[in-house]
């Protein structure tokens, strides 16, 4: 739990929901926890559900439930924010406000659902050629808990309106918000199976197992992760090692935000703030990596460390639990060993997990601050002098999932915009993700991509029928 005050302020709901029920676990209930035998239950209650029942809805009939879901979280959004934030300890302001984005995913795809059109070519040759785009099957989501929420949205609505079964496993570290929304999966209409959720919900239970099992399970088509370069290698090993199946997935990133001289600084610091201090730091898309052209170095650095990251607007909280927050400080104090932070660096709070937001100036290239994803409220300032040379810092990085410029010169934001090797480049503000458009990284950041059309081709498989 992100505060150890709030670690039994309630009893967290059941860790499975398993053809539209709430399961009990019966071996171990204090550690109420999804085991590989419920991984087998699930994946036969999807096959079963896929071959049968939900396989046989109409395109129509799939959208109908998937807006009924989108009408129950958002009216249940109150329940579901407060699970959320008790695990993970977000402000449950921020993630009201962002409860509405969950909720238009699902939306979304729900008018996806009878227009994902096929291709017909005439017969020029003498034979007439149909594409179809036939369901992948049964296809397993394994969700980050630093926005669990929207990754459940995000894994589950594409492949639910394709018409495929879904296994959702959020993180053992922020699982109660998901599993609110069991709750309302079969009040929405889905019929058993097509919808499940299995978690772990205990510290005392290597979540792996659980994860293992879905990568390396023989009857499961497809997964798409979220989370760390480290865990992903292990899920694509267990892939191919199995049944080859198919593997999507969004990791972690070291975004660069350039600030040009020409920048709205006033309009812009706020974008640059938040960008970093956002969920405290823990976004995989967190701007930790500043760039200031230094004709304005002085006027934008001075004016970023006078910000107030405390503010209403910046939502800040505390790191999500111990082991995050130990995480950060190492960093930190390593970093201090041949740098001097210009704000923080010696701000903790141990009981409640809040690492106050770190600043360091033009830090060496190989710094570990500056190279490696930290996870937390640290951010990294650099001076350039040249277009050439922003581009060239910017792109220093094993990272591409997402970058932003700052400047009133269109013409170069445009051109810096599709420079930067970033899956989702913003100008004038942070990169923001929206259903309409994909998400996802280059380089170390993911393979495939999430939201907007190019979702819906990760959940199909073209099918070519030649007429003669």
């Amino acid at each position: 739990m992100a505060s150890k005050r709030l670690m039994n302020v309630t009893t967290p709901p059941s860790a499975l929901f398993l053809d539209n029920k709430m399961g009990v676990i019966s071996t171990c209930p204090p550690l109420n926890s999804a085991s590989a035998a419920d991984i087998d239950t699930a994946v036969a209650n999807a096959r079963r559900a896929f071959n049968g029942e939900w396989g046989a809805f109409t395109g129509e009939q799939r959208g109908v439930v998937l807006n009924k879901l989108a009408d129950l979280i958002e009216q249940h959004t109150q329940e579901i924010a407060y699970f959320e934030s008790l695990c993970s300890g977000t402000p449950i302001s921020f993630l009201k406000s962002t409860m509405p984005s969950v909720v238009s995913v699902f939306r979304y795809y729900a008018d996806w659902t009878d227009k994902y059109k096929g291709d017909y070519f005439p017969p020029e040759d003498g034979f007439c050629k149909i594409v179809e785009h036939t369901s992948v099957g049964v296809c397993a989501g394994v969700t980050a808990w630093n926005g669990s929420l929207h990754f459940l949205a995000w894994k589950s609505a594409p492949a639910l309106a394709t018409g495929n079964t879904v296994i959702l496993k959020p993180s053992e570290k922020s699982p109660l918000g998901t599993l609110s929304v069991a709750n309302l999966i079969s009040k929405a209409g889905f019929p058993p199976g097509a919808f499940q959720i299995v978690a772990v919900i205990t510290r005392f239970i290597w979540a792996g197992d659980v994860g293992a099992s879905l990568a390396s399970h023989m009857d499961i088509d497809k997964i798409s992760f979220t989370g760390s370069t480290g865990t992903v290698r292990k899920v694509q090993d267990a892939a191919t090692k199995s049944n080859l199946k198919r593997v999507t997935y969004e990791l972690g990133g070291k975004s660069p935000a350039v600030v040009f001289e020409d920048a709205d600084i006033e309009r812009n610091l706020f974008w640059c703030t938040f960008g970093i201090t956002g969920n405290s730091g823990q976004v995989c898309t967190a701007t930790s990596r500043l760039f200031v052209q230094e004709s304005i170095a002085e006027k934008f650095i001075e004016a970023t460390l006078g910000a107030d990251p405390m503010s209403p607007e910046t939502q800040y909280g505390p790191l999500v639990d111990k082991a995050q927050y130990e995480r950060v400080r190492i960093y930190i104090d390593d970093a201090q060993k041949v740098l001097s932070p210009v704000v923080g660096g010696d701000t903790y709070s141990v009981d409640d997990y809040y690492v106050a937001p770190t600043i360091f100036l033009n830090p060496p290239s190989d710094a570990k601050i500056y190279r490696e994803e930290i996870f937390g409220p640290v951010l990294c300032i650099k001076t350039f002098k040249t277009e050439e040379q922003a581009i060239a810092l910017a792109n220093d990085t094993n990272y591409g999932l997402a970058g932003s410029a700052y400047t009133q010169d269109i013409e170069r934001a445009l051109r810096v915009s599709r420079a930067i090797r970033g899956g989702t480049v913003g100008i004038n503000c942070t990169s923001i993700a929206s259903p309409q458009v994909p998400m996802g990284g280059f380089k170390l950041s993911g393979i495939g991509r999430g939201l907007g059309e190019y979702a819906l081709r990760h959940y199909t498989e073209p099918k070519t029928i030649v007429i003669k």
